[in-house]
């Protein structure tokens, strides 16, 4: 067996409208057909050669540290961008050799957003150095648990 990428990911959503507004109007994916003789009314959106599936459900999911994370090629830019359309940007732990930050979609679902200045390794520390954490905390570390619902 070989491995060769990850396909998409699933998560659960409690309003598909609003969940299907965010990811295809503020994050900007395109609403991909999926097969016509599935029972359940999920949504698939394009991320490259990746998807990700909105599968409805009556609650949402336990809030948890568990996210999956998006590559962009500036920060900055999508710092500025999703604070426009009214997203809570998250600052994190800052790692070496990239710039991330986290945000959640209208059901508390966390995304991080990262930019990899270069490819992560063993010798990334030692080369650039461990950054310093200002202040930041990684979201589940924080009082109260992490936000969004």
């Amino acid at each position: 067996m070989t491995l060769s990428g990850i396909h998409h990911v699933s998560i659960l959503v409690t309003d598909m409208a609003r969940s299907v507004d965010f990811y295809s109007r503020v994050l900007g994916l395109k609403e991909v057909k999926r097969p016509t003789n599935f029972t359940v009314s999920v949504r698939w959106f394009e991320l490259g050669a990746s998807q990700i599936h909105l599968i409805p459900s009556a609650a949402a999911d336990t809030i948890s540290p568990r996210h999956f994370a998006l590559h962009v090629d500036d920060c900055n830019a999508a710092r500025e961008y999703l604070r426009e359309h009214a997203v809570d940007v998250r600052e994190t732990e800052p790692i070496a050799g990239a710039d991330r930050f986290f945000i959640a979609d209208p059901d508390g679902n966390n995304i991080e957003i990262i930019h990899w200045f270069r490819p992560w390794d063993e010798t990334s520390e030692a080369e650039l150095g461990v950054p310093r954490s200002q202040g930041r905390q990684l979201a589940s570390q924080l009082p109260g648990g992490l936000p969004g619902r």
